[in-house]
């Protein structure tokens, strides 16, 4: 595989200006091209290096994590509900559709970087009587229960791999679409449209503050209720620090009219 990718060929999930140069870097790992090498999320997405060599020596601290493992390869493909943690700096974000297609970070809380989303892919049986689960991501995970099926959703520890959480793809599950037009977009499963022979099947999606929308199966992800509650919680902080900037600065403008005030009374008085 070629180490360089030409910008105007890139996926759109890739955050990148297309015409300021004639190449970036080419992705090797996981996810493949459905994922932003890890280079493009510190240079042009973060802001932290400026140049490819910074990112090595970056990395090169062990301080950049991905799913709970230091990465030394800067072309290291970040995907879909991977989990990017910076020790050094104490922030941690997960890797969501946003608008367009384009992967966009999620800051959480460092409790909810110990563990990730996985959709099920595929499932096997191996030696032993046990399954084996193929994850979105290409991660495989070996288990004795068989109540797992494909389009399912798991949360997986990082650390010991233990399913920490399961939710079965079904009606009434929360979801996100994860590509077309709709990726981003988060709402309820109101109806599975199963098409006869081998065509795709279709969702139809409710949401409580929009139109809804319809997808193919494939662009849909169930996902876990706390990952819409963080981002609320997330907006709900962000509202309230500006709030308090905003009443400082009336206090601090109060102040200095007050201050005006006694010096013109003052001056006043020195007449």
């Amino acid at each position: 595989m070629s180490n360089h990718q030409k910008r105007l060929s890139v996926p759109n999930s890739w955050p990148v200006e297309r015409k300021t140069e004639t190449f970036t870097v080419a992705p090797e790992g996981p996810h493949g091209e459905a994922g932003v090498p890890l280079l493009i999320v510190l240079r042009d997405v973060l802001g932290y290096v400026d140049s490819r060599k910074e990112a090595r020596y970056a990395l090169e601290q062990d301080q950049v994590l991905i799913n709970g493992d230091p990465e030394h390869d800067e072309t290291r493909p970040v995907g879909m509900f991977d989990i990017l943690a910076f020790r050094e700096r104490d922030e941690y974000y997960r890797v969501f559709p946003g608008q367009g297609g384009r992967l966009a970070l999620t800051a959480i809380d460092p409790d909810d970087a110990e563990s990730k989303l996985g959709k099920i892919t595929s499932k096997t049986e191996v030696s032993g009587g046990k399954i084996q689960l193929g994850l979105h991501d290409g991660e495989t995970l070996v288990v004795e229960d068989q109540g797992y099926a494909p389009r399912d959703s798991i949360v997986v520890a990082n650390d010991s791999e233990e399913i920490l959480a399961h939710f079965e793809y079904e009606e009434g599950e929360l979801v996100t679409a994860v590509d077309g037009q709709h990726a981003g977009e988060v709402g309820r499963i109101e109806e599975i449209q199963v098409t006869p022979g081998s065509g795709t099947n279709n969702v139809l999606v409710e949401q409580a503050d929009g139109p809804g929308f319809e997808t193919i199966e494939e662009y849909v992800v169930v996902i876990d209720e706390n990952f819409t509650e963080s981002d609320d919680e997330a907006d709900a902080d962000a509202e309230a620090e500006d709030a308090d900037d905003a009443e400082e600065a009336d206090a601090d403008a109060e102040a200095d009219e007050a201050d005006a005030e006694a010096e013109a009374d003052d001056g006043g008085a020195d007449e």
